[in-house]
C-alpha cells in the first residue's frame, strides 16, 4: 500500500510560524513520525509540500494509478481551491484531510471548506498528532477496502463454478 502525504502552503514554516496555534514541531519531525508508523505497518509513504496551488493539483493527479490513498493538508487552499477539490474528486482515491488547528474555532473565512466534501474523512484540531490519526485511519480504510474486495471475490467464485 502506498500513501502520499501532500502538504500545502506555509506548512514548511511549521515550528517557526504562530507556535501558539501550530506548536513547535517542524514539518520534518511530523514526517519522520509518519514514516516510522508507515515502516511499522508495511506502508510505502511519499511526502510532498508546495506553496503553489497548481503543483498541489499536479501531485494529486499523479496519485492516480500510483497511490492507494492521500493524506492532505491543503492549508489555506482548503478555503479557496476548487482546483484542488476537483483533483481529489477526479482521482477517486481515499483521501483524509488533516488540519493541525481546529479550523472551526478560528476566523470565519476558515470555516469555508472546499476540500472536506470530497475527502473520505477529516482530522481537525489534534495538532501534529492529527497526522498519526490520519495514518491510523488510512490503514483502517485500506483494510476495509481489502476485506470488501476479498468478499466480492469469494462471492463471485461460486458463480464461476
Amino acid at each position: 500500500m502506498k500513501v502520499v502525504v501532500i502538504q500545502g502552503p506555509n506548512l514548511n514554516m511549521l515550528g517557526v510560524r504562530e507556535q501558539n496555534i501550530y506548536g513547535p514541531m517542524k514539518l520534518e519531525q511530523i514526517h519522520a513520525q509518519m514514516k516510522e508508523f508507515a515502516t511499522q505497518n508495511n506502508i510505502e509513504i511519499e511526502f510532498f509540500q508546495s506553496n503553489l496551488e497548481g503543483e498541489i493539483v499536479d501531485k494529486v493527479q499523479e496519485c492516480y494509478g500510483d497511490a492507494d490513498g492521500i493524506i492532505i493538508n491543503a492549508a489555506a487552499y482548503t478555503h479557496t481551491s476548487i482546483a484542488i477539490r476537483d483533483a481529489i474528486s477526479a482521482v477517486s482515491l481515499p483521501a483524509i484531510e488533516v488540519h493541525i488547528s481546529n479550523i472551526h474555532r478560528r476566523e470565519e473565512f476558515r470555516k469555508e471548506n472546499m476540500i472536506a466534501p470530497v475527502c473520505t474523512s477529516s482530522v481537525v484540531g489534534f495538532g501534529p498528532f492529527g497526522y498519526h490519526l490520519a495514518m491510523v485511519g488510512m490503514l483502517q480504510i485500506m483494510s476495509e477496502m481489502q476485506a470488501a474486495k476479498e468478499m466480492q471475490k469469494q462471492q463471485q467464485e461460486p458463480a464461476a463454478k
